[in-house]
């Protein structure tokens, strides 16, 4: 065998052994401190958590951290109206923050860049809607038509939630048949990226999945302009909910932000690697 297939092959195993190790422990799907094991359905479609670098070599990825630092003083650009894929909708919209204060777009970014960091060590052309935290949007038919022009083989929207203080989790959100209906062609490829960014966001943060939205931890929408727009794979990736008292102490603490990034990193290259029948 070259030693560029048996470097492979033995890292392939190592990460079934780990992932097999994870469910002989028998942990706990309820688990919420950021320091906890996650759930361990280690497989969903027969897929498994790949590993080895350049993995991802010749792929385009493309991250959209949602909202940005400057859209708060900007409420006529931001809420001006744009094509939404057969709908309209507002250009972007400010983002949730906790109670003490910390917005969902500087998380957004903050695990975006993350996230690109590891991709990038693993061979993959990452491109990012925005390069700070400072300006003002980009509106979202625009966030839509970055990663169509570069043709990105997946595209992950990274948001926090702003819902119900007592609910917490996070979910992930597929799209379905806009109302123009020319999302089509990415609705299999998304639902597949949606399943694959569960597993791996679950496995690294323990973040449980949502108790107030979504259905086991993923969601299917038709009202979203970023999935009606894009013509490749993608999906938004609800990382908490910012309101939650518990999600709140999560998102706020740089470790478990890394712990976030590697899940969206190990999510896409899940997606991205796995065998398809």
């Amino acid at each position: 065998m070259p030693s560029q297939s048996r470097a492979f092959a033995m890292a392939f195993a190592a990460a079934v052994l780990l992932l097999v190790g994870f469910a002989a422990r028998g942990v706990s799907s309820g688990s919420s401190g950021s320091g906890a094991l996650p759930r361990t359905d280690a497989a969903v479609g027969g897929m498994s958590l790949p590993a080895g670098q350049d993995s991802l070599r010749g792929r385009t990825i493309l991250l959209d951290p949602g909202h940005n630092g400057g859209n708060a003083a900007a409420a006529a650009a931001i809420s001006r109206k744009v094509d939404a894929g057969g709908m309209e909708k507002e250009c972007d919209t400010v983002g949730a923050e906790t109670d003490d204060g910390y917005p969902e777009h500087a998380f957004t970014y903050d695990v975006a860049v993350r996230a690109a960091a590891l991709l990038r060590g693993r061979g993959a052309m990452v491109v990012l809607t925005r390069t700070d935290d400072s300006g003002v949007g980009p509106c979202i038919n625009e966030r839509a038509r970055i990663g169509n022009d570069v043709h990105a083989d997946a595209a992950v929207s990274v948001h926090a939630d702003g819902g119900p203080p007592s609910g917490s989790g996070f979910h992930v959100i597929a799209p379905s048949l806009g109302p123009d209906g020319a999302n089509a062609v990415i609705l299999a490829p998304s639902a597949r990226l949606a399943e694959a960014l569960r597993m791996g966001f679950e496995r690294d943060t323990g973040e449980p999945r949502a108790d107030y939205v979504a259905d086991a931890g993923l969601s299917f929408r038709a009202d979203l302009g970023g999935l009606n727009l894009s013509r490749v794979p993608k999906v938004f990736l609800e990382c908490a909910n910012m309101r939650n008292p518990a999600d709140a102490t999560r998102v706020s603490d740089a470790t478990w932000r890394q712990h976030a990034a590697q899940g969206v990193a190990d999510g896409v290259t899940l997606f991205l690697t796995a065998p398809r029948s």
